[in-house]
């Protein structure tokens, strides 16, 4: 196959977690990619590579994780949170401002990726539902419990413990039937999504692998744009 032909599917930037001294991966995250017709590359959290790393990609998901580190934005850890590495914080916080400067590069945040993105934008986490919550438990450990918003309505596969409380800049176009924040968008961007779910991991089509569809799909006209 030729590298031109290769070249016509879309490269997808998926950041790693940090486990100790290893980056990993789920390996959803780049099945799904594939399947939806992009070419998935694994990003390392190394801050001095942020630039380096958008001149590969034509669209970026930031994955799930641990919880944020609230410190950065002046609020105490709740003492139940299980904190990301601080290199990958660093790290996906540089991603996200130099995508504010590369504003046609389509973005996915997956449920600790949203999170960042809702921070980033100025918004607010609850850090521990089961304090806030009666039915926290129905978003932890796999469940699968309805959405409904712009995003569509279905079953989705459901992993946290923290929620935005609000989005700051950005709109939110997804909620549970609990008001749990679900998506997230930012309207001034061809395709800017954040969603509290698992789609790599979610069987409802139009919520699961048509999510990373339409990511490969603005990406790949993004990158037309620029080579025009």
């Amino acid at each position: 196959m030729s590298m031109s032909v290769m070249r016509q599917a879309p490269v997808i930037g998926i950041t790693a977690d940090v486990n100790q001294a290893r980056h990993c991966l789920n390996r959803a995250y780049a099945a799904r990619i594939e399947q939806a017709g992009g070419v998935p590359l694994v990003l390392p959290c190394v801050r001095a590579c942020v630039e380096r790393y958008l001149a590969l990609c034509d669209g970026i998901v930031l994955t799930g994780g641990d919880d944020p580190i609230m410190s950065h934005w002046g609020v105490p850890m709740h003492p139940k949170a299980t904190p990301i590495d601080p290199d990958r914080q660093a790290f996906e916080l540089a991603l996200l401002d130099a995508l504010d400067a590369q504003r046609h590069i389509p973005v996915l945040g997956i449920c600790l990726g949203m999170q960042l993105m809702g921070l980033h934008a100025g918004g607010t986490l609850d850090q521990h539902l089961p304090d806030t919550l009666p039915t926290a438990d129905l978003h932890w450990n796999g469940t699968v419990h309805e959405i409904t918003g712009e995003m569509g309505q279905g079953m989705i596969h459901s992993h946290h413990r923290q929620a935005l409380v609000d989005a700051g800049r950005l709109r939110v176009v997804a909620t549970a039937p609990d008001g749990v924040i679900e998506a997230v968008r930012a309207d001034d961007r061809a395709f800017y999504i954040g969603v509290q779910w698992h789609p790599e991991r979610t069987e409802h089509d139009a919520l699961g692998l048509d999510l990373f569809r339409q990511l490969i799909a603005a990406a790949r006209l993004s990158a037309s744009g620029a080579a025009g």
